[in-house]
């Protein structure tokens, strides 16, 4: 598909309200490269140009949260030389955006064991992460030695020490309670995810925060993910409707346009 770039248009979102939160799983920049018959650190470089594209035009469109599943914690099981590759787009990336993202007033946080992230990488990252903090126009979360059973381990864990000093009963535990110890505490949760290269799973991502989101998978590989592809996912998102259990009737006016249910 031909984006709108190509076709000499500045891209626009689909008209309509815009969810507050995307989330999206970077899938496929191997893949690209090998359809192109090139290496695969090539692919994951060409990936690192679309979400430079994509963080710019969320930005622009007024997304408050994005959220980029950029390295998971079982991808630290990579061959070494692509591990290795990997880090240093990463490191690149942070030193490359960085006037980007202070100048358009964008907030830089993670989500993940950051602390394992050789020191090359993870100094930059604090760096922007501290200077940033201040921002109010997007939240941009990179999801970094990021494992979702983790997370959630790691907030069961907090409130089984609570309960092992006395300073929490086992029946007093409720569901924000888990939500303030992940390390999403603070964030809403995402209201798209999108996942490229058409794999039909969530590959240990949010596992929590994803109960009710809306999940929009595209055959798309990432490096060719575009505005044009988010603007189809966006459009996607706003012909549904989000009933958290309840019936259409009781999210819906009896006078409103009622699109196909989805849950």
């Amino acid at each position: 598909m031909e984006s709108s770039e190509q076709k000499g248009q500045k891209p626009r979102p689909p008209p309509g309200p815009l969810p507050a939160h995307v989330a999206i799983i970077m899938d496929g920049n191997g893949r690209w490269a090998q359809q192109k018959s090139l290496p695969r650190v090539l692919g994951h470089r060409e990936g690192a140009r679309s979400v430079r594209r994509i963080v710019t035009y969320a930005r622009e469109i007024g997304i408050r949260y994005l959220t980029l599943y950029a390295f998971s914690t079982e991808n630290w099981g990579r061959p070494e030389l692509e591990v290795g590759a990997l880090m240093m787009l990463l490191r690149d990336y942070l030193e490359d955006e960085r006037p980007t993202i202070l100048k358009n007033n964008i907030k830089l946080s993670t989500i993940g064991a950051t602390e394992r992230l050789p020191g090359y990488v993870r100094d930059p990252l604090v760096e922007l992460m501290r200077d940033s903090s201040d921002n109010t126009g997007m939240t941009l979360t990179l999801a970094l030695s990021y494992s979702g059973r983790e997370e959630i381990t790691r907030a069961t864990r907090a409130l089984a020490e609570q309960v092992a000093r006395g300073e929490l009963k086992p029946e007093s535990i409720t569901a924000d309670m888990v939500a303030n110890r992940l390390d999403t505490a603070g964030m809403p949760d995402p209201d798209l995810l999108i996942r490229t290269s058409g794999e039909l799973r969530i590959s240990n991502f949010m596992l929590w925060q994803l109960a009710y989101t809306e999940l929009y998978i595209t055959q798309t590989l990432w490096p060719d993910f575009d505005e044009s592809t988010l603007n189809e996912a966006l459009r996607a998102y706003q012909g549904r409707t989000r009933r958290f259990g309840k019936t259409t009737e009781q999210v819906l006016p009896p006078d409103a346009s009622r699109p196909a249910p989805t849950r």
